[in-house]
């Protein structure tokens, strides 16, 4: 960055991250420095990273870490998208056997790692979810996801279900190793949930500390629980009778 420059930081993040959460919080404690969001396709995003294009990258694993350091965040409910009036809408909850003579898309850019992929393979693979949900949508075959990508690609004519024995999708938070700036240690902090004066994360100057106040003095006592007595204070005898 050139001096005169505004300082910013640069967050990528794949289809289903929702980072508001995150971001909001970067805005109340970074007022001056802006964040720059940017969608990228998932097999894009560890490329991206490694040019330099983003600062830090919501990605879903697995990813070649090869100079970059990842930490997991949550793992996601994966669901089958199907018509809603397909005879699968009728179940709460079903697995892959049930499936199997189903015709199920794989888009080109699927993140879930199947051992055995579930159904039948349908006639074409399209290159993106987005178009997967189209053909979906047109009958062509059911597709599974992500429960984020079913949300984002929402539509009327169209429900998803979970698959309780699927592989499951987890998002991870991902940034250059040999790039680890204070920005990004501090999105780091906030993504861990710690607060803004936490030990482990950066935090701001604190304010200057108030002078001491003095406490008022309690009285002595002795160890009777008397009153002491002052030292100049002459002890009274008793009277002759």
């Amino acid at each position: 960055m050139t001096e005169g420059e505004t300082k910013v930081f640069r967050l990528a993040y794949v289809p289903g991250v929702t980072p508001a959460k995150w971001v909001n919080i970067w805005s109340e404690r970074m007022p001056d420095v802006p964040i720059i969001l940017a969608t990228v396709p998932p097999a894009e995003a560890v490329g991206l990273l490694r040019d330099g294009g983003a600062d830090a990258g919501f990605v879903r694993l697995p990813v070649d870490r090869d100079g970059l350091s990842v930490i997991p965040l949550y793992v996601e409910t994966t669901v089958v998208v199907v018509p809603k009036d397909h005879a699968v809408a009728a179940v709460e909850e079903l697995t892959t056997a049930d499936l199997a003579d189903e015709e199920v898309l794989h888009p080109l850019d699927d993140t879930i790692e199947w051992t055995v992929r579930p159904g039948l393979p349908a006639f074409t693979r399209p290159a993106t979810t987005a178009e997967a949900v189209e053909l979906v949508a047109a009958g062509a075959g059911l597709l599974v996801v992500p429960q984020s990508l079913a949300r984002l690609h929402h539509r009327r004519d169209l429900t998803y279900r979970p698959v309780s024995d699927a592989p499951q999708s987890q998002v991870a938070l991902a940034w250059p190793t040999d790039a680890t700036t204070d920005l990004v240690e501090d999105f780091i902090g906030i993504v861990r949930g710690r607060t803004v004066n936490s030990s482990r994360g950066r935090t701001p100057a604190s304010p200057a500390e108030k002078p001491a106040q003095r406490q008022p003095q309690k009285s002595a006592k002795n160890r009777s629980g008397r009153r002491a007595v002052p030292a100049d204070r002459k002890r009274k005898g008793h009277r002759p009778r």
